[in-house]
């Protein structure tokens, strides 16, 4: 029984030593938790600004993106606008060298009739022919350049946004 004795003596300090493991356990456990837990919300923190700032980023990027799509758009219409004009003004020249024209061409026919020898004929039907050749010439020289000046504006709205659409897109590359 002197074991016994002995066991009961010691009892009460392994009760203690457990508690005091149990206690010691509990409180790692607690201090991790703490610990855990802060580095978690400090994380999610993190991750959360994180976040926030792309979400940023994109809808800042699509705002700039919709603003660009709707410059381009207004270019195109701006460009639309003077072609319409330059189609206009070619169609205005056009109706005006044929109006010219068949005007020449019943006066032509008039001096025609009143020939009174062959000679006469050839020469007139020479200097027709040569009049007729050089208005021609002239009047799709005219509606050349005049093609020439409108394709020249209508492209310049749409170079103009080319030239700033691609700043924008290379502006962030650059950065």
């Amino acid at each position: 029984m002197a074991s016994k004795a002995k066991l009961e003596k010691l009892t009460p300090p392994l009760d203690s030593v457990a508690g005091a493991g149990r206690q010691t356990v509990e409180n790692v456990v607690k201090a991790s938790t703490e610990v855990a837990t802060k580095n978690y919300e400090k994380a999610f923190a993190a991750t959360q600004e994180q976040l926030e700032k792309a979400a940023s980023a994109a809808f800042q990027g699509y705002d700039e993106f919709t603003a660009l799509g709707k410059d381009n758009l207004d270019a195109l219409v701006k460009a639309s606008t003077v072609l319409v004009k330059g189609f206009e003004t070619l169609g205005k020249e056009f109706a005006s060298y044929n109006q010219s024209s068949l005007q020449k061409g019943v006066a032509n026919a008039q001096a025609l009739f009143g020939v009174k020898t062959l000679r006469e004929l050839v020469e007139l039907q020479s200097e027709i022919a040569k009049e007729s050749f050089e208005a021609m010439v002239e009047q799709g020289t005219k509606l050349g350049e005049l093609s020439v000046k409108v394709a020249n504006e209508a492209m310049s709205p749409i170079h103009e946004q080319v030239n700033v659409a691609v700043e924008k897109i290379l502006k962030p590359v650059a950065a």
